[in-house]
């Protein structure tokens, strides 16, 4: 879900560069072609792991293991200068002028500003120093036990040598930030380009409703809930465009059955496949004109919140209580329910089951383990969606 909000917001403000994401073998089939009508290409990588337990104990932030896959940007030798963004960020404007910065550039990470925060940085690939890094951090370690202790002791210079390295703030603004120094926030924050939604809680962890955004999300925080409700605008944006796609992909099909079919040569079908693709996925306005009213998916009787592999916002003025969908539930007729108390107090109890059940499967989910076969199969996911926006 990350990847696809960091390019459709890249695209949206019109990059002329070339969109590149890495990712690994665990990635599912529905999700790299997910990523490849967003992405120019996707390149799959073998997972890095600094297995550096204790110090990701000391950080509470077990996860950040992996973050080592990340070094693999540096094997993009077809390309001579590239921007990473990580997954957590949600891009703003057009910020193609990051590329007139030269290696390593990077913004102060706020917890240590003599070191820089590796979520946005400007490399240049190269085999060459992939080795020297990948050698650093099998003699040295990790400070951190992810990658962005890797990468400070390698470019261990940055913080003194070139002060035309540091990348301003506003192109890696986090929420520690805003909480830490809100003057500061109210005097640049409307300058912000890049939005780095650090720490273990990211927007995509739970269900959207909002009226309850500042409760549910960077608690103590408010300020930065508007930067919560662009990512969510942006996604679903990004859903509403697939659910278009799949239905015009269904028309064709059934036409194609009673017309005939010119041919073009591979390369020039896939050619203006993608470039009109890309064209579409350029809109004009920007993503600060995206409101949640404008992108808010209504059902006809209540709203209701998806909870399957993503989540969908509750719809409706009136009356935003989520329903929780599991996708093994199906459209059933009910009998009419009695008003008496023995059957609201099991109401209760299933709703409190349903919930639970809920909660245990998004964190299987964010632990990998995912029933691609069953309950989070593409499929079940398509049929929430028609029912939903039906």
């Amino acid at each position: 879900m990350g990847c696809i909000v960091v390019g459709k917001s890249l695209r949206r403000h019109g990059t002329s560069k070339k969109l590149v994401v890495i990712i690994s073998p665990s990635v599912s089939r529905a999700g790299r072609l997910a990523l490849e009508d967003v992405f120019d290409e996707v390149v799959m990588v073998d997972v890095l792991d600094s297995r550096d337990k204790a110090h990701l104990t000391w950080l509470g932030r077990r996860e950040l293991g992996v973050t080592f896959t990340k070094l693999h940007c540096w094997t993009l030798t077809q390309f001579s200068k590239c921007v990473f963004l990580d997954a957590d960020t949600l891009v703003l404007c057009n910020v193609d002028e990051l590329f007139e910065y030269e290696e390593l550039s990077a913004a102060p990470d706020p917890g240590w500003p003599d070191c820089f925060n590796s979520g946005v940085f400007v490399f240049r690939p190269s085999l060459n120093t992939h080795t020297q890094i990948l050698e650093h951090a099998a003699q040295h370690g990790s400070f951190d036990g992810g990658d962005q202790g890797v990468l400070n002791t390698f470019f261990s210079d940055w913080a003194v040598k070139d002060i035309r390295k540091h990348l301003p703030f506003v192109y890696n603004l986090s929420a520690s930030a805003i909480y830490t120094y809100l003057p500061a926030y109210q005097q640049y924050g409307h300058h912000a380009k890049i939005v780095h939604f650090l720490g273990g809680t990211k927007p995509w962890h739970q269900s959207y409703n909002r009226q309850a955004a500042s409760e549910s999300y960077f608690k103590g925080c408010k300020n930065f809930e508007q930067f919560i409700h662009l990512w969510w605008a942006e996604y679903y944006s990004q859903i509403q465009l697939q659910v278009k796609k799949d239905d015009k992909n269904e028309d064709d099909s059934v036409q194609q059955l009673d017309s005939p079919q010119t041919h073009q040569t591979p390369s020039q079908s896939q050619k203006s496949s993608t470039e009109a693709h890309h064209r579409e996925m350029r809109p004009s306005s920007p993503l600060q004109d995206l409101t949640l009213d404008s992108l808010t998916i209504s059902s006809v009787e209540k709203p209701e919140e998806m909870n399957i592999l993503f989540d969908v916002l509750s719809g409706g003025e009136t009356d935003e209580t989520p329903i929780s969908l599991s996708s093994e539930q199906e459209s059933e007729q009910t009998e009419p329910e009695t008003a008496d108390d023995s059957a609201v107090d099991t109401g209760e109890a299933i709703a409190t089951e349903t919930e639970q059940e809920d909660l245990e499967h998004r964190r299987m989910w964010e632990e990998g383990h995912v029933d691609y076969m069953g309950r989070d199969a593409f499929s079940n996911i398509k049929r929430k969606l028609d029912l939903f926006l039906d």
